[in-house]
């Protein structure tokens, strides 16, 4: 399951540098004005720009580039569903037409297939140098100082925090799992290899084991939690206490004035 080294999402690169040092607020809050942005833009040159700025955040968070860009390795089969379905659903000068079923390509629609198909693509490197960029620690952290004003409405905000955290954080574990589990079993004689019925049937023994791991990590985890001390409703502190810098201040300008052309395509 080549696919399983792939996808970061969950995954923390601990490095020294400016966006490894916001404040994780900071990087909330941008990740949700950037996706925000990336969903009203319909021009393809302000892709370009989302492109430009986030080459430019993973050479300031010196991470690699190919621990970022592999995440769009196990989504190419969505791209090319979301570019093919697209390029038939729009009007405009006909390139040509597909024999027998008649429908026709034209180029309104393979710039919207392109716009469409680009969207997923930066929403998807954005959430991976996010997750890379900031523990899951300091994501719970986040969470919980920006949703506490709804703890005056009786939300959980603590486990609700805490409980966003755990699943992406179990991401990168199951998929570890998953391939430990396809290793024993090809070890075994199972095989993984030919049409997609097979393929389809041959995963069926995978994830039931997969399931009972998961479940037994769960039970573990919550047994961990206990054993420290962890009680639900119990009010707890945080050994970093979060506040804003200079940094977070020239970050949140930079991204609202992207901003600016949006609103002048939109």
């Amino acid at each position: 399951m080549r696919f399983t080294r792939d996808i970061t999402l969950g995954q923390y690169y601990p490095a020294q540098s400016v966006i490894h040092s916001l404040d994780p607020r900071t990087k909330l809050i941008s990740l949700m004005i950037l996706m925000v942005y990336m969903v009203s833009a319909v021009d393809l040159w302000l892709y370009a720009g989302f492109s430009i700025v986030l080459i430019l955040t993973v050479v300031l968070a010196r991470l690699p580039f190919g621990l970022v860009f592999r995440n769009i390795r196990p989504f190419l089969w969505l791209f090319f569903l979301t570019f093919g379905f697209n390029a038939f659903q729009s009007s405009g000068k006909i390139l040509f037409q597909v024999p027998v079923v008649g429908w026709s390509v034209t180029t309104g629609g393979i710039e919207r297939a392109l716009v469409f198909t680009i969207r997923i693509a930066l929403l998807i490197l954005w959430a991976a140098v996010f997750t890379l960029t900031t523990s899951p620690m300091d994501i719970t952290d986040a969470l919980a100082r920006l949703l506490k004003p709804l703890k005056k409405l009786k939300f959980p905000v603590q486990e609700f925090s805490l409980m966003m955290t755990i699943a992406i954080r179990f991401v990168p574990l199951l998929l570890e799992e998953a391939e430990r589990i396809q290793k024993a079993q090809m070890a075994r004689g199972a095989r993984f290899e030919g049409n997609l019925v097979q393929r389809v049937k041959s995963l069926i023994p995978l994830i039931v084991p997969l399931f009972v791991s998961a479940f037994r990590k769960a039970d573990e985890l919550a047994l961990a939690m206990e054993a420290r001390g962890y009680r639900i409703g119990k009010e707890r502190t945080s050994f970093r206490v979060l506040r804003f810098q200079q940094a977070d201040y020239v970050a949140f300008v930079l991204v609202l004035l992207m901003a600016v052309p949006v609103l002048k395509w939109v």
